[in-house]
């Protein structure tokens, strides 16, 4: 059981690398192949690839409350994650916009306590708060933290924003369902299979202006389904059967990644506020760790060993 957590945690812990590329692949595909058509093909390379690695999922070993409010969540998560960097303007405003989606992972943390009887120290609610410091450092555009300002600057794109911040609850929300109804069960070619007829229907009724195919634009929706099914694969594997503590603390670096390479992809320049705030991000969500960390009870340096006393005669 414990090799099998231990496993299970390692394999979780490459969601975030994914994750890290999501931002840039996303909004490159849509700039390049169109947003419905091309992530009509990612989601379809997406299920292809979690059905090879899971196989064929049986219906009936899932749960009613997982197939019809876990799933469900999932898919908002993916549509207003989508969504928002489409109507994300320039480079620096994607970045933001993933950052405001990147509350998922302390909310993870707070939906634990709240769902999966987690238990959490009361500093839990200082991370959380320190995450949304942070948030609000990277959305001040580097005019420093003035909430004013900051509110005008969300009033620009409320959409982008208010997006961004639903998919995260919503992302959040499912890790716990997933824990909670999953049953052992990894729901992801389905999710892919929804995602991909949304998707599709959008496509065909023609709801968004779509450029000629290319080659390249085809490339990255190979990639992009290859690293998405991976990334949403690996994940709900690890949220089921490993340490889910352990695997919010790694993904807690997803923001990192995903500016840093974010930044290569899309050509964006990053103030030192924006880094600032990312670190508070951060920072927060760790203490949100740290405040649903079990403690073990230790004696100059060594665990407590208690010996059981023979019964009496």
């Amino acid at each position: 059981m414990l090799q099998e957590k231990n496993r299970a945690t390692l394999v979780g812990l490459l969601a975030p690398v994914c994750w890290g590329m999501s931002v840039g692949l996303i909004r490159s595909l849509e700039e390049v192949f169109g947003m419905a058509q091309g992530l009509t093909i990612c989601y379809v390379i997406g299920m292809l690839f979690t059905l090879f690695v899971f196989g064929i999922p049986h219906l009936s070993k899932y749960s009613k409350k997982y197939l019809f409010l876990g799933v469900p969540l999932s898919v908002i998560c993916s549509l207003c994650f989508t969504f928002s960097l489409q109507f994300s303007a320039g480079g620096r405003q994607t970045l933001e916009v993933g950052m405001v989606n990147y509350l998922w992972p302390s909310l993870t943390v707070i939906c634990a306590v709240l769902f999966n009887h987690q238990k959490a120290r009361w500093y839990v609610a200082v991370g959380f708060l320190f995450t949304l410091a942070g948030l609000g450092l990277v959305l001040a555009g580097g005019h420093g933290f003035h909430p004013l300002e900051i509110a005008g600057h969300i009033a620009e794109n409320p959409i982008a924003y208010g997006l961004a911040a639903l998919g995260a609850v919503a992302w959040s929300l499912f890790s716990s369902a997933s824990r909670a109804w999953g049953n052992g069960q990894n729901p992801t070619p389905i999710i892919f299979g929804l995602d991909a007829l949304i998707f599709a229907s959008i496509f065909i009724s023609g709801g968004l202006e779509a450029p000629a195919p290319t080659w390249n634009g085809f490339l990255l929706c190979v990639a992009g389904g290859c690293v998405f099914g991976g990334a949403y694969a690996v994940w709900t594997y690890g949220v089921q059967k490993g340490s889910m503590t352990i695997l919010a603390i790694g993904s807690y670096f997803t923001p990192v990644l995903s500016c840093l390479l974010g930044a290569l992809m899309l050509g964006a320049t990053l103030t030192l506020d924006f880094w600032q705030g990312v670190a508070l991000v951060v920072i927060g969500s760790f203490i949100c760790w740290m405040a649903t960390r079990e403690e073990k009870h230790v004696t100059h340096g060594r665990p407590i060993r208690f010996r059981r006393r023979a019964a009496a005669h």
